[in-house]
């Protein structure tokens, strides 16, 4: 089916940009920056923190990023014998220049041995090259798109799924819940189209027969309207939300407006939906959402996670979500590594990372160079809903996969 594109308009239904300067600022702020040190070794975030990025996405990477440089020079002991390390953070707002420019001030003037953070995947794949002209590690914290482990570089390691895993759960959701038309709306960038792409080869190759409608649209789009209602006529079983937010809750309040949602199912691609903004912008109009997760708080965690995850209630009053518990593994990751390391440089880190095992939050991490899953360990991935208003994270049912189900999908009456 024809790929339709929407153009951006300047009238918003919602105001998404008043929560997020109150909400940013706000995750930012209980952890302040250590006094630089000569002495110390250096890890960077390079992560969105303004739009068109989703900068609540990342300033719950700074968090995790923050607690584990406290991990690291507290009950570590620091690395190497007593190095501490220090984390410097730079915003790569969503855009791939941005965060090329962010990369090279990290490494050229910060000094920084690795960098973490990266969240967007079209971003990713423009700092990937410069990182391996630069020979200094990087981690796709979650970051999703294939191709960036797929570009097998020496310096790109991940510790998020991918989107061929991605797409591979939703379609067999969608086979176990009987569906046969599926639609996606999908934002234009690396991350969006990819998504599209894969879900239409595995339907493809597994000959799965489901009929698919994709509307890729401008990630600055406002209105949504039209294809709502073009979605309304053509009668999905399932529509794929594949946005990052603002444009990822317009999807869902327009969708609600027009009669299409929750009427008809929605699936948001990756965890938006755990995190407070979504209520604040959404009411009740988000209630019977179904989104990916990569983690649930009712999951068994490691030794590590559990300290994470008390430390994190300890400083945020809140419980941690995903996007902060896997930054926090990737700086403990790089400790580990750099206690392996032969020396301090980042050639040696990346032999490390390379040859050793090391403990996260969620299990025992190690990258080696396989054809797709290269660098790469992967979270497990489930599918929860909310089913009443303001419904907390731990509260959610896991409705898939089968294995671990707490509930059966609810719909409206």
């Amino acid at each position: 089916m024809k790929t339709m594109i929407v153009s951006p308009v300047h009238a918003s239904r919602i105001v998404l940009a008043a929560v997020l300067a109150a909400f940013v600022p706000a995750l930012l702020a209980p952890l302040a920056a250590a006094p630089a040190r000569a002495e110390n070794l250096r890890i960077g975030v390079l992560t969105p923190l303004s739009p068109p990025g989703d900068p609540a996405a990342g300033a719950l990477i700074v968090r995790g990023a923050r607690i584990g440089e406290e991990y690291v020079n507290t009950v570590m002991g620091g690395v190497r014998g007593g190095t501490k390390i220090e984390i410097r953070v730079e915003d790569d707002a969503g855009t791939p220049e941005t965060g090329v420019a962010g990369f090279r001030k990290l490494v050229s003037q910060d000094g920084v041995i690795a960098v973490v953070g990266q969240f967007h995947s079209s971003v990713t794949l423009a700092v990937q090259k410069l990182a391996e002209e630069m020979g200094v590690p990087m981690f796709a914290t979650q970051a999703s798109n294939k191709n960036i482990t797929m570009n097998h570089l020496v310096t790109t390691f991940r510790t998020h799924p991918l989107d061929s895993d991605r797409a591979a759960l939703w379609l067999a959701f969608v086979k176990s819940m009987g569906w046969r038309r599926v639609a996606l709306l999908a934002e234009n960038t690396d991350y969006g189209i990819g998504l599209v792409d894969e879900t239409k080869r595995l339907n493809d190759e597994e000959k799965l027969g489901l009929a698919l409608k994709d509307i890729v649209f401008d990630r600055a789009t406002t209105d949504f309207s039209a294809q709502m209602l073009d979605l309304k006529a053509w009668k999905p079983d399932l529509v794929i939300n594949v946005g990052l937010p603002p444009a990822a809750f317009l999807i869902i309040k327009q969708a609600a407006e027009a009669g299409l949602f929750p009427q008809t199912p929605m699936l948001a691609s990756y965890d938006f939906p755990v995190r407070p903004e979504y209520w604040q912008n959404l009411g009740d109009q988000g209630t019977y959402m179904t989104y990916i997760s990569y983690y649930h708080p009712s999951m068994k965690r490691t030794a590590l996670g559990d300290w994470f995850a008390k430390r994190y209630q300890e400083v945020y009053k809140e419980p941690p979500v995903y996007s902060a518990f896997n930054s926090f593994g990737n700086v403990v990751i790089i400790a580990g590594a750099l206690n392996k390391a032969k020396d301090a440089t980042p050639k040696a880190l990346i032999a490390a990372l390379e040859t050793g095992s090391y403990p996260s939050w969620n299990g025992t991490v190690t990258f080696t160079r396989g054809p797709v899953h290269w660098h790469q360990w992967s979270a497990p991935m489930l599918i929860l809903q909310h089913v009443v208003p303001n419904q907390k994270y731990e509260d959610d049912p896991i409705i898939f996969p089968p294995n671990m189900k707490t509930a059966d999908m609810a719909r409206p009456r």
